[in-house]
């Protein structure tokens, strides 16, 4: 393989629970991740350096040194395995950027498996994402996709099984980004002052999506997705609430923030009224952009491409 290419779905968050902050500063997270059909792709070759450049969503603003996750991701992986690290990477950028949808997460994972199928390092899953949880928190759900739960800090993944239902989305990216920090202590703070619901016990709630999932009801799982974080992005930003609003007057079955947002995401009941509900909220003035999407969908996984002279084909 002298070029491997990488499509990555990007995530959401069918249901976020939130614990207290644990010694190490992070929250314990009892979290449902959902893969949905927006992507970006990863390629990647030996080089003399290692190196990435991108286009797309988000040029000049995502970095292309050393804090971007994909070339974390190719590092860590160089190590575990002896492997050369020189590589050059190209991004194409289509999950909008710094909107709770983990497109940074997804490059990460997406760099993983290029880089072992580019080395031939024949790392599984399982090896691959316990390098991905020293990366991230959601990098090693992106490289198995599907729905899962995630425990912990969200990086310890198991999947959930459900029936074979396809669900619409539409995402409605903000303008600018919020802090995944600022978050967090903005939750905190709020259940300091008795603002927002505080931890729960939340076997019932899970097992409630668990059975939504099951049926063929956008209606019924609408009614189960939550995101303890909503309440402090809101708070944070204000003006999402108008963006929900709008979705639902759209039509859409429900609406929620987007993982620590500012993007927000919404449940609709095919895709003929996806299409109706991104095309209201990209006229309404709320948000920057909108997608539509379904899921599940896998993760990130390999595409050969043929190289011939004078460039790849």
């Amino acid at each position: 393989m002298s070029v491997v290419r990488v499509p990555v779905p990007a995530k959401i968050n069918l249901y976020l629970g939130v614990g207290p902050r644990r010694g190490d500063g992070y929250h314990e997270l009892t979290t449902v991740y959902h893969a949905i059909g927006l992507y970006d792709e990863i390629t990647v070759r030996r080089g003399g350096t290692t190196a990435i450049t991108m286009d797309g969503e988000g040029e000049g603003d995502v970095p292309l040194d050393g804090r971007n996750l994909a070339v974390r991701a190719v590092n860590a992986l160089a190590a575990r395995t002896g492997a050369d690290p020189r590589v050059l990477l190209h991004l194409r950028k289509r999950i909008p950027v710094a909107g709770g949808l983990a497109g940074g997460s997804a490059d990460a994972a997406a760099a993983l498996v290029a880089c072992d199928a580019l080395w031939r390092t024949g790392l599984s899953r399982p090896e691959l994402a316990r390098i991905a949880a020293r990366i991230g928190s959601d990098v090693p759900f992106l490289l198995y996709g599907g729905t899962a739960v995630g425990t912990g800090r969200g990086e310890l993944v198991e999947p959930v099984t459900g029936g074979d239902q396809v669900w619409h989305w539409v995402v409605a990216a903000a303008d600018g980004g919020l802090s995944t920090p600022a978050v967090y202590a903005e939750l905190d703070r709020l259940r300091d002052e008795g603002l927002a619901r505080p931890p729960q016990v939340i076997g019932a709630e899970l097992d409630r999506l668990y059975a939504a999932l099951r049926q063929d009801d956008p209606v019924v799982l609408g009614a189960a997705l939550h995101n303890d974080l909503g309440a402090a992005a809101l708070s944070l930003r204000p003006s999402l609430r108008d963006t929900l609003d709008e979705g639902l007057v759209a039509g859409a079955v429900a609406g929620m923030v987007s993982g620590s947002g500012p993007s927000c995401v919404f449940l609709a009941a095919d895709a003929d009224a996806s299409e109706r509900i991104a095309e209201r909220l990209a006229s309404s003035g709320t948000c920057r952009l909108t997608r539509t999407a379904t899921g599940p969908v896998p993760g990130a996984s390999v595409r050969v491409a043929a190289t011939v002279y004078g460039g790849e084909r």
